[in-house]
């Protein structure tokens, strides 16, 4: 992390990926927060008579109204400059592809959201370009999916606004695949795919400045990150080597990083906040990571003797992580660490190097499995340094006779970030008596 890094609803986890499960077949019904399609707003009558507005780079045209699929308008521009109303509907063709910025402006309600989506058969809409960031949403309370982002010039979407809700998107080959701005707030990304986000946007002789190869970029604050695909988040850099983050938080306040699925990434997290900033009680939970890069970490905080610190209140709870490589960390609290920088439960942390390192008085640790080469930190109540017994390299759930079975400790559900996220990273609930297993699934 560089200290430039400015540019540098809950829903269950994606099941299809965290249990290789079926993917939900299609329906005439939107689920609850989901962007309705072309067929699901034709079906009812409540939808179809708000204004619904289509786009297609190859047939359209943008003298037309917009308002059929035979009557689109070609431009992201021409989309841009639409004035839509709360309740309204942007529809991008399937298959089409764009070159330039979408920008959503204007807001709409928390009864009426402006919605964003997909029509017709093919491959997601796609917009791509060097030019700026593909996606900008720049308004509050909308609904966005369906859409991918790609080789934009800096970020895949970038969200400006507040309450907006970010569902199903595909963002790769960015510096940032998603970035929520300072400012930003009360946000969810949710069921999303950032894949190879692989690019620095600052690598040159200064030391100690260089930033990117982020799947998401959080500078907001009470943001929510659950659910989604965080993969090859990793580019060369000068200062570091190698550099990137699954999920990097800087100066940003209570966000939620929960149920995601990472992998292959050069770290899942790394925290720090601007010069007279905060990044302060962020949670992590039920995260599965995995990752065969050969500096891999999980979570990389500080104190106050950092540059970027300190970094205060930082949560994580139930994550299981195996990053096999001898030069991986999987958790480092230095600077000043103690148990108000931050506090473990229940995780499950499995390296090649070193498992975990503290200094000054030590993080707040409980009911956790550790199992590395070294690890400078001293094992809390209830934890354990032991082989946690993964079923494998990318399945990170137990195996009969796993020392994580029962280790728990007993948490609120505020430990998990409220009651709508008390299930394991399979959508089974985390038991409300005894002692639960560690790690991101239950046994």
């Amino acid at each position: 992390m560089a200290p430039r890094a400015w540019r540098a609803c809950l829903s269950l986890p994606l099941t299809s990926i965290l249990a290789a499960a079926p993917a939900v077949p299609a329906s005439s019904h939107a689920l609850p927060g989901e962007v309705p399609s072309a067929r699901q707003i034709a079906a009812h009558g409540s939808l179809s008579a708000r204004r619904v507005f289509y786009l297609d780079p190859r047939e359209g045209d943008d003298d037309a109204p917009g308002t059929a699929p035979g009557k689109a308008w070609r431009s992201l521009k021409r989309a841009g400059h639409a004035r839509l109303r709360p309740g309204d509907t942007l529809l991008l063709r399937r298959g089409g592809r764009w070159k330039g910025t979408l920008r959503l402006a204007g807001d709409g309600t928390a009864a009426r959201p402006i919605t964003v989506g997909a029509y017709g058969e093919g491959a997601r809409p796609r917009i791509g370009g060097r030019d700026g960031d593909c996606v900008v949403v720049a308004g509050s309370y909308w609904r966005v999916a369906e859409l991918r982002a790609s080789g934009c010039g800096w970020a895949g979407f970038r969200v400006e606004g507040r309450r907006n809700d970010l569902w199903d998107l595909y963002a790769d080959r960015n510096v940032a695949g998603v970035w929520v701005t300072p400012g930003a707030a009360d946000n969810v990304l949710r069921n999303s795919q950032m894949i190879g986000n692989d690019r620095m946007s600052v690598d040159d002789a200064e030391p100690d400045n260089d930033s990117g190869a982020f799947g998401v970029l959080l500078n907001g604050d009470d943001n929510r990150v659950v659910g989604n695909l965080i993969t090859g988040s990793y580019a060369a850099s000068r200062d570091y080597v190698a550099d990137g983050a699954a999920v990097e938080i800087y100066g940003g306040d209570r966000n939620v990083v929960a149920h995601n699925v990472a992998r292959d990434n050069e770290t899942f997290t790394e925290l720090g906040r601007p010069p007279g900033g905060t990044a302060n009680g962020n949670l992590f939970a039920h995260n599965v990571v995995t990752s065969s890069r050969r500096r891999g970490s999980f979570l990389i905080t500080r104190g106050a003797g950092h540059v970027v610190g300190p970094v205060r209140g930082t949560v994580a709870v139930h994550n299981s992580v195996y990053l096999p490589a001898r030069h991986t960390i999987g958790f480092s609290c230095a600077d000043g660490c103690s148990g108000k920088i931050l506090r473990l439960r229940n995780n499950v942390i499995k390296v090649g190097g070193q498992v975990g390192f503290e200094d000054g008085s030590g993080v707040d640790d409980a009911g956790g499995v550790y199992d590395g080469r070294s690890g400078d930190f001293k094992p809390g109540r209830r934890s354990v340094r032991a082989d946690p017994r993964f079923a494998s390299r990318r399945d990170l759930r137990l195996r009969p006779g796993s020392p994580a079975i029962g280790r728990g400790v007993h948490l609120k559900a505020s430990w998990y970030g409220g009651r709508g996220m008390t299930h394991d990273a399979a959508g089974r609930s985390i038991r409300r008596s005894g002692n639960p297993d560690a790690g991101a699934y239950q046994y």
